[in-house]
């Protein structure tokens, strides 16, 4: 995809010198996600969410001044608690073999195991659209990589 560009009008998110900074805003992440056709809602708590196939991805800011990037996959098969020795097992060859995302094991409140993955990446000093699209872009094709590997393990169960 072309880097985003300034067809947002003049003070959208996206308006201005396509070289430019910007900082890191939950409206420049849904416009770019926008720009690309995905669809994402908020949360309550103002974090942009979307579907991908059966997983989830979330599009978090941490940080103190919200600055990070965090692209989230939460996978949808999950496995009872005794298959977590052979999840992290998946993980760290995961881990081992590919750079993104970091895949780890979440074991919810219920006792049911499932896969996570995440690209993290410090945007303190600002982003282009085109830098940002790109980190996306990113986060989405290996997070959904991962979900297609997860959903092939045994054990797992899509609800």
């Amino acid at each position: 995809m072309a880097s985003p560009g300034i067809e947002d009008g003049s003070d959208g998110p996206l308006a201005g010198h396509p070289g430019a900074l910007r900082p890191l805003t939950g409206e420049l992440i849904a416009a770019v996600l926008d720009s690309r056709g995905y669809v994402v809602e908020s949360d309550p708590d103002g974090d942009l969410v979307g579907r991908w196939d059966d997983s989830l991805i979330w599009f978090l800011r941490p940080g103190a001044a919200r600055e990070l990037l965090q692209v989230r996959t939460i996978t949808a098969p999950t496995f009872p608690i005794e298959y977590v020795p052979a999840l992290h097992a998946f993980c760290n060859a995961w881990n081992h073999d590919r750079l993104w995302p970091k895949a780890f094991v979440h074991v919810d409140d219920d006792g049911r195991a499932r896969v996570c993955g995440e690209v993290i990446t410090d945007l303190e000093r600002g982003v282009t659209a085109h830098q940002l699209d790109q980190l996306l872009d990113c986060g989405i094709a290996t997070g959904c990589q991962l979900a297609v590997e997860v959903a092939r393990l045994p054990g797992g169960v899509v609800a």
